[in-house]
């Protein structure tokens, strides 16, 4: 009989996610540039794609009137602050205040990222004779689409680790996706993004998760969820 091979040496905690926010920073830092640069493709499509979408806002009023709605209230990015924040709350009150606090500071250092780009940037925004709504500050990257993605991400991640029942996950995962996109859509659908920007901060968003994960796998509260 042939000896068994040797078992491979276990994968280091949060390989993974390393490995998938090492992924994700190819096409972030790709995009950035692009935009930075004004690479006139990428700014043509956005052009085609905003004015499209903008002449169907203004053709018709109620689904407008819903995203304003959604994107203003719903998937506000105060709304998902405030949801990050029971969530540390709750998670305090638990006990767990490593990961609460874990938690409260990936969700402020991906608002500080955000607002840094966007000044570093400093994109301006789609400009129409005949708005359907309205925005300030620079464009890129679009923070609803960031913070949308950030903070549903810990979530799922949160919910998966603590070994949520299979019911819950999927209605979380749905009710994710469904958030992280409609608030991206309805973003271009107001026109006050192009849709490089709302994709810009679905990748920024994804990968600052990627990276918390990571993060979180060598500290001090890694064994009381289960790793990454």
């Amino acid at each position: 009989m042939h000896p068994a091979p040797p078992a491979s040496p276990p994968r280091p905690p949060g390989s993974r996610a390393a490995l998938a926010a090492a992924a994700l920073c190819v096409p972030s830092i790709l995009l950035l540039l692009l935009v930075e640069l004004e690479w006139n493709p990428l700014l043509s499509l956005d052009d085609d794609i905003a004015r499209t979408t903008h002449r169907w806002a203004v053709d018709d009023p109620d689904a407008t009137q819903a995203s304003r709605v959604l994107s203003d209230w719903v998937w506000d990015p105060w709304t998902m602050r405030a949801l990050c924040a029971v969530t540390v709350i709750w998670l305090a009150v638990r006990g767990a205040w490593w990961l609460a606090l874990w938690l409260a500071a990936t969700s402020a250092l991906g608002s500080a990222v955000q607002q840094s780009l966007k000044a570093a940037v400093d994109r301006p925004r789609p400009a129409w004779p005949d708005p359907v709504d309205s925005a300030h500050y620079a464009a890129f990257p679009s923070g609803h689409a960031m913070t949308a993605t950030v903070v549903c991400g810990l979530l799922l991640w949160l919910l998966r680790s603590h070994g949520a029942g299979p019911a819950l996950w999927r209605t979380a995962l749905a009710l994710a996706a469904v958030s992280v996109l409609g608030v991206g859509l309805t973003r271009i659908w107001l026109g006050v993004h192009w849709p490089s920007d709302v994709l810009g901060g679905w990748l920024l968003g994804a990968m600052m998760v990627a990276l918390a994960v990571a993060t979180y796998a060598y500290g001090p509260g890694r064994r009381t969820t289960g790793g990454a």
